[in-house]
């Protein structure tokens, strides 16, 4: 105790009001006198929740941090459409092989279509992720700071409605992109050809074929493709940040946290995510019949057993080489920009008040 709790403490009743009792008295006396208050000890701060931030500049912060990785990553998001697509419900050896891994199909991308053919479907890709990730990221950041996230699976859970969620939303700007990045001349071609104009043309020419619905044709592959990856991307960035500043590797603040952290994710989503990504692909970019239904498959269940039964379970794996080189530096890149733009965010709105 402090000296001031000392000298405030009563002497009323207590245990040590007599000078001259003994050891024993002492103990009788505590035994059957009142027991006396016990000083006011300094209260713990309750574990704090996590600062909130405006829900629109949340949402549009998880936007920008994803839409700059998407610049730097839409080439390889380029090639892993064609390395998926390459041998459609084909047997191993039985078709011709135009793209044999990330580097070499890159080259032949580049060769072949030009420099603007790596950037193919860039402003559908711009659409899609600032739309998905401006949900997914806003929505995983509001449970974060309602506390939801702290819960046992709360994370996990978390991060799977978010993306389920942002995944619906964005479909039909992730529908254009697959379009748009499957087209090629036909030397080279993989997959059916849509042969879009561009972008709005895409957008017209399936709603005048399909309607609105079309639109969000293939979303029962995006949903559990992106329910899986944004999982695995949140849960493991949030739990592999604490145990990377619980190390002290670096300083509290700095960006390295963030980076390693992000490294961590990256792996995981993409072991995670390649066969729902395969799915997600097939399903997107596949032709329909008269009736607005798929020629080739006829939902996720049915896409998984025919991709299993005839390329063999490799073949849900198709293209994970690119699909790493792009889900890792998007996932490091993303989380990176997403988490540095929220602490300046979070430092301004401490500035202001």
């Amino acid at each position: 105790m402090t000296g001031t709790q000392i000298m405030n403490f009563p002497t009323t009743n207590s245990p040590f009001s007599s000078p001259s009792s003994n050891s024993i008295q002492l103990h009788s006396a505590a035994m059957t006198s009142p027991v006396p208050p016990f000083p006011r000890a300094t209260s713990v701060p309750s574990p704090q929740l996590p600062p909130a931030l405006w829900p629109p500049l949340d949402f549009a912060l998880g936007a920008l941090s994803c839409c700059g990785a998407c610049v730097f990553t839409n080439p390889l998001e380029v090639v892993k459409t064609r390395l998926q697509l390459q041998g459609e419900l084909r047997a191993r050896g039985s078709y011709r092989q135009h793209y044999r891994g990330v580097l070499q199909a890159l080259w032949v991308v580049g060769r072949t279509d030009g420099l603007r053919g790596l950037q193919k479907g860039l402003s559908a890709g711009l659409m899609y992720q600032g739309l998905m990730n401006g949900v997914r990221l806003g929505f995983y950041s509001y449970c974060d700071t309602v506390g939801v996230t702290a819960a046992p699976g709360g994370s996990l859970m978390s991060g799977a409605v978010a993306g389920a969620l942002g995944a619906f939303i964005a479909s039909p700007a992730y529908l254009v992109k697959t379009h748009l990045q499957a087209q090629t001349v036909e030397a080279i071609a993989v997959g059916h050809q849509h042969n879009h104009q561009g972008v709005s043309s895409a957008f017209a020419n399936i709603y005048r074929r399909e309607g609105v619905v079309g639109l969000w044709r293939g979303v029962n592959g995006a949903v559990p493709r992106v329910m899986v990856g944004s999982a695995a991307q949140l849960a493991t960035f949030s739990s592999a940040k604490e145990w990377v500043a619980r190390l002290q590797w670096y300083s509290p603040n700095s960006w390295l946290v963030a980076l390693t952290a992000a490294c961590i994710s990256g792996v995981a989503v993409t072991i995670t995510m390649t066969p729902f990504d395969v799915i997600s692909t097939r399903l997107y970019n596949q032709p329909v019949d008269e009736r607005h239904r798929g020629r080739l498959y006829l939902g996720f269940s049915d896409c998984l057993v025919k991709v299993c039964r005839t390329e063999g379970l490799l073949g849900l794996y198709k293209g994970m080489g690119p699909v790493f080189f792009r889900l890792c530096p998007h996932t490091v890149l993303s989380m990176l920009f997403w988490d540095l733009m929220r602490q300046r965010a979070f430092q301004g709105v401490q500035n202001q008040s």
